[in-house]
């Protein structure tokens, strides 16, 4: 056991037995470097990813390359899901070194921190002459070495913002941003780009919210063809529920089959949108089996939920989900097989004869498809599950919770905003000291690794969804809390925000990048709870800083809109106010209740939603607001300026409605 024995990491105990001497990233390692006078390797990665292990098992449990590795090198392992600082400003050197990126990531640096080789995967052969090869550079060229990584750290240190812009999206740059998308929309088979392709969560909101307020079909068009063809293909799980981190190939069919929670959380919430856009059955149903699925396979004891599901079972990349005719009629019988390989075209799509279950047509007999898909989930069950990541993120558990509210709310499964509570209380019990977000826990205990920006921004969406839904004013001084940390420690002073706060550590550079990834980027999750929490409270300070954060989405819609998706939705949210909502009523009262919903089945772009009784307090939109003639009654607002109040559910539509004429 090396010095990983005592991480908290699942990543990091992945490697605990590695005959690599790893160190955590931590002065001490650095210092060790200086000490001996070697360069430090790093490697970062994640524990549900594919090629980590396959790198893992070629090069790091290899007692010879790991013998060199001792010998030449301090080795530091670095979840890239504990530290994203690390993650951030070591990508953007390997990008800029070698014209991509991904994970594992292998960077060699000097002790000082600053990179001069950088590169993913490696296969052994070829990681081991490249260790040869940067010892004897270091050895022989140290001037050489030394130089290139500082000019490596010169050229990425920022000289003013990378994507400066002056204002916040208006209704030009928005509907520019439809026509950029629909320059490299794939019209066959949804999405956008070629292979291999990610569910664009942060774009599909984008389209559904310009729709909502502009009448373009071809935003809803393509928001919905692709909506439908992911959930059809291959990356959704057709039994349990849950997508997949993305597809290898073009049409959806064969995916990487890791599970995350960020992408679930965000497709629950966008699948649940799109139904109440456009009333699909098909979408609800999706957006309540990814719910289900996060609940049942994420969940921690301690009513957070877990990061990840590993693509790998048994050693081998999908073994757990993909299926063969011959394990079907084992299965199903001879008819039932029959009519399960049709059905979710059981033709080999995958390896070894194998096929991943797609979904590319309703069943006609939807009670034989039910049986069929019990008795094969219940079949799947006995057979060895993927690895579970169960460290609690931050961030991704507030877009959980922002899922799982609203989808609770909108479908009317009151479990699933319990859930959303009790995640909220293990951030707010656990993750939250004095006022400042650590970003991970794992069995209820808190991490050693401070919040970043994502963290701050996508807790309090989370928590002003969760409060939108129950009306607890709770929710919403916590999120004015993180969001006051974020205008107080994460400004750079000229309108946008850094990745770190002020007093994190120092890496070579602070990072800080406005484009979405995967998830939101801090920037623009920062940027849309600060416009719902601004719509709440009357806060100009909220809204001026929101304003200023989108900025650099005006510069990315110009070509590359799919970066920007949701700056641009939280755009969308700007350009129609956001509408308020003061529902005012007794919460036991049916008529409460129907308000209340009507209010949150609305579709204008970011729309905010408070309830409560005669005289609430901690909410000033609901302020000043009473019954109407003893009845529960609505306002619906802008900026704090109300129409007359409505007290039926059929008014309170029409008033809702008018906001997008």
């Amino acid at each position: 056991m090396n010095r990983l024995k005592d991480a908290t990491s699942p990543y990091l105990l992945q490697h605990a037995d590695n005959p690599v001497d790893w160190w955590e990233w931590s002065d001490e390692a650095f210092a060790e470097a200086r000490r001996r006078d070697v360069p430090v390797h790093l490697s970062v990665g994640y524990a549900a990813c594919h090629w980590c292990h396959v790198m893992a098992r070629e090069s790091f449990q290899d007692g010879e390359v790991a013998r060199v590795m001792n010998e030449l090198f301090v080795n530091i392992k670095v979840d890239r899901e504990e530290r994203p600082d690390v993650d951030a400003v070591y990508m953007e050197a390997t990008q800029a070194m070698t014209g991509q990126g991904g994970w594992p990531m292998t960077v060699f640096m000097t002790p000082e921190g600053h990179p001069f080789y950088c590169g993913t995967y490696f296969p052994r052969a070829q990681f081991r002459a490249l260790l040869q090869a940067v010892h004897k550079a270091w050895t022989d060229q140290r001037d050489e070495v030394v130089a290139q990584g500082q000019q490596v750290v010169t050229a990425l240190t920022p000289r003013g913002s990378r994507l400066a812009g002056t204002r916040a999206p208006g209704e030009e740059t928005l509907a520019h941003a439809v026509k950029v998308l629909a320059g490299s929309y794939d019209a066959a088979r949804g999405g956008f780009g070629s292979a291999p392709k990610f569910p664009p969560s942060m774009t599909l909101e984008f389209l559904l919210r310009h729709h909502a307020r502009t009448g373009d079909e071809q935003a809803l068009s393509m928001a919905g063809h692709t909506m439908e063809a992911m959930a059809r293909g291959g990356i959704y799980d057709q039994l349990g529920g849950g997508f997949a981190r993305y597809s290898v190939d073009a049409g959806w069919v064969v995916p990487h089959f890791e599970k995350m929670l960020y992408d679930n959380a965000l497709l629950a919430r966008v699948y649940a949108h799109w139904w109440r856009a456009a009333g699909s059955p098909f979408a609800r149903r999706v957006a309540l089996e990814t719910c289900d699925w996060m609940l049942r396979d994420l969940r921690t004891d301690e009513g957070g939920l877990a990061s990840a599901l590993d693509a790998d079972s048994e050693g081998v990349e999908g073994k757990y989900y993909v299926w063969t005719p011959t394990q079907l009629r084992e299965v199903l019988g001879e008819e039932d097989g029959a009519f399960a390989e049709s059905l979710f075209e059981v033709t080999g799509t995958f390896e070894h004869g194998t096929s991943v279950l797609q979904l590319l047509r309703d069943p006609e007999d939807v009670e034989r498809y039910e049986r069929v898909r019990t008795a094969l989930l219940s079949a799947r069950a006995h057979r060895i599950p993927p690895a579970r990541d169960d460290k609690v993120v931050a961030a991704w558990n507030g877009l959980a919770i922002a899922a799982l509210a609203e989808c609770g709310a909108l479908f009317g499964r009151p479990d699933l905003v319990r859930a959303a509570e009790e995640a909220a209380r293990l951030l707010t019990g656990v993750h939250l000291r004095d006022g400042r977000l650590v970003r991970t826990s794992k069995d209820g205990s808190p991490g050693a690794n401070t919040g970043v920006l994502e963290d701050y921004a996508d807790v309090a969406e989370g928590l002003l969804a969760l409060h939108g839904v129950t009306g607890d004013p709770g929710h919403l001084r916590v999120a004015g809390e993180l969001l006051d940390t974020v205008l107080e420690r994460f400004g750079d002073g000229d309108g946008g925000f850094y990745d770190t706060a002020d007093d994190a550590e120092r890496l070579f550079r602070r990072p800080q990048d406005p484009t979405d990834n995967a998830t939101p980027s801090g920037q623009f999750a920062a940027a849309g709870a600060l416009l719902s929490y601004a719509a709440l409270t009357g806060s100009e300070r909220h809204r001026r800083a929101a304003e200023g954060a989108l900025a650099p989405a005006t510069a990315l819609a110009e070509k590359h809109a799919r970066f920007a998706g949701w700056g641009l939705a939280v755009a969308e949210a700007l350009a129609t106010g956001p509408v308020e909502v003061a529902v005012i009523g007794d919460p036991e009262d049916e008529r409460t209740r129907a308000l209340h919903r009507t209010a949150l089945m609305s579709v204008a772009p970011g729309a905010v939603v408070s309830t409560g009784p005669p005289g609430a307090e901690g909410v000033p939109l609901l302020e000043g607001r009473d019954l109407v003639d003893g009845a529960p009654a609505a306002y619906v607002c802008r900026g704090f300026v109300c129409r007359l109040p409505v007290t039926s559910p059929a008014d309170l539509n029409r008033e809702l409605r008018g906001q997008l004429d």
